[in-house]
């Protein structure tokens, strides 16, 4: 597995990491089964055996679950601790959270900040989070808050470094204005079919295309050294397996990426994760498969060597029409 330093940090990462959206099976306060606590542990392993050293976490994901079953397969590893690095995302308050009926919300006060991290610490048995992320954009956030409560969990030693997950660069800029710590990631969905980060770029002006609002972000967190990690980075698998009513160029991806698999003699994981790592920014696909075997048919994709001809083929195919 190759790796990367992430800017303004001491983390070399792997550039494949795997995320724990649905680890814990189901999104209510329902125990995890014990085929669910199996699947984790051969999970994780099977990701570290691979070369992949950076798992991503969020308190939300299956009431807290995910954590809980990384946290449980922590405990019965230790040593796997000093090898991985962990990603957690806190700012989402669930519907029913609050009390019975009340709406899901965000919250980036300093309150609930530190109180996640502190919840978020028990279920993963362990003293740190590597990183930690500002999970979507909070509309009411007062960056002061923030600020607190960065300061408060940098000092005390329970989140090392700290980043943002689907935020625009205006958003990364007013938070900037506030707190100490570099904002080093940027979360965001990513992938052949949902390419509007990239696509924001290319169409700016271009006659018949509409704006995407993107507003620059991926540019920006180029200049400012920031690593954009993509979430659902294979579009579900629909751009390996599309459904029968899957637009036209769903279709047409997913077939010339069968194309490309074969000439490159590898998988078609590899060659869709493949465009993602072709880019020249520093984009780390988060695999969220909950399928052990999908996990050594994705790693191939560092070894893929993508031409621009190859990776601009991808580009059209997914959008439907001519890229110029």
């Amino acid at each position: 597995m190759k790796t990367y330093r992430i800017p303004n940090t001491d983390l070399d990462v792997s550039k494949l990491a795997f995320g724990t959206w649905h680890l814990g099976e189901t999104w209510d306060t329902t125990p995890p089964t014990q085929e669910a606590r199996d699947r984790a542990d051969t999970l994780i392993h099977t990701a570290v055996e691979h070369g992949i050293n950076f798992i991503d976490l969020a308190d939300i994901y299956t009431w807290g679950k995910s954590d809980m079953l990384v946290g449980e397969v922590i405990k019965n590893d230790p040593s796997l601790r000093d090898k991985i690095i962990l990603q957690a995302k806190s700012g989402i308050i669930l519907p029913g959270e609050v009390h019975e009926g009340s709406v899901g919300h965000f919250d980036f006060s300093y309150e609930n900040l530190t109180f996640k991290v502190e919840r978020t610490l028990e279920r993963l048995n362990t003293d740190y989070v590597d990183v930690l992320l500002l999970h979507r954009p909070d509309a009411l956030v007062e960056p002061e808050e923030v600020a607190r409560a960065f300061d408060a969990l940098h000092s005390s030693g329970k989140v090392k470094y700290f980043g943002v997950s689907n935020h625009t660069s205006f958003q990364i800029e007013l938070l900037k204005k506030y707190v100490d710590q570099p904002l080093v990631i940027n979360q965001i969905e990513l992938n052949l079919i949902h390419n509007e980060l990239i696509n924001d770029g290319l169409i700016f002006n271009n006659h018949g295309q509409s704006y995407t609002g993107a507003h620059g972000t991926l540019d920006y967190c180029r200049l400012h050294d920031m690593v954009i990690q993509a979430w659902s980075p294979v579009a579900r698998g629909q751009i390996f397996a599309p459904s029968d009513d899957a637009p036209d160029n769903v279709k047409a991806t997913a077939e010339e990426i069968k194309q490309m698999a074969e000439k490159h003699n590898t998988t078609v994981e590899a060659i869709g994760l493949g465009w993602l790592l072709r880019h020249p920014a520093m984009i780390q696909p988060i695999l969220g498969t909950m399928n052990p075997a999908r996990i050594p048919v994705s790693v191939k994709a560092v070894d893929v060597e993508m031409s621009k001809l190859e990776w601009y083929t991808l580009l059209e195919k997914a959008n439907g029409q001519s890229v110029p």
